[in-house]
């Protein structure tokens, strides 16, 4: 396969999600064999064994990203009206960490794409946080 120049295009990983419009951005996901907890001041916030990694090339080579089933999410979210677009995934909304005392505690701590293509289906409504804002725990299966 050839780009718009002549220049043959290369995909170097297998199972990769490519962006239609420029085939340079990319992604994959994949399981994360084990179980994940999310953390802020000791907080547990979200804890999963069926949380998915993304790992995704575009203009830069971006840090990986742990999204959580919903229901494996433990903490109060509300949601902002922050709205964002990703050509490989779909529609982006923002939510806020509530506090123990009802207010906002961590503005726009966490983000999930509720409006997805149908090639991201699986990241669905699964839930992300900025890993700036939390502590990320990774605890690998035990091998049998």
């Amino acid at each position: 396969m050839t780009d718009a120049t002549g220049r043959e295009q290369v995909t170097l990983s297998r199972d990769t999600i490519h962006n239609p419009k420029d085939p340079r951005h990319f992604m994959r996901i994949k399981p994360v064999v084990g179980r994940v907890r999310i953390l802020r001041n000791g907080r547990v916030l979200a804890e999963s064994d069926q949380a998915l990694r993304l790992i995704e090339a575009g203009k830069d080579i971006y840090d990986p990203t742990i999204y959580f089933p919903p229901g494996d999410v433990r903490a109060e979210l509300t949601p902002t009206e922050k709205r964002t677009f990703c050509p490989l995934k779909g529609h982006a909304a923002y939510f806020d960490l509530v506090s123990d005392a009802g207010g906002t505690e961590v503005s726009e701590i966490a983000w999930s794409y509720q409006d997805t293509f149908d090639f991201a289906a699986e990241l669905a409504d699964y839930v992300a946080f900025y890993g700036n804002q939390v502590v990320i725990e990774e605890h690998p299966a035990s091998a049998p």
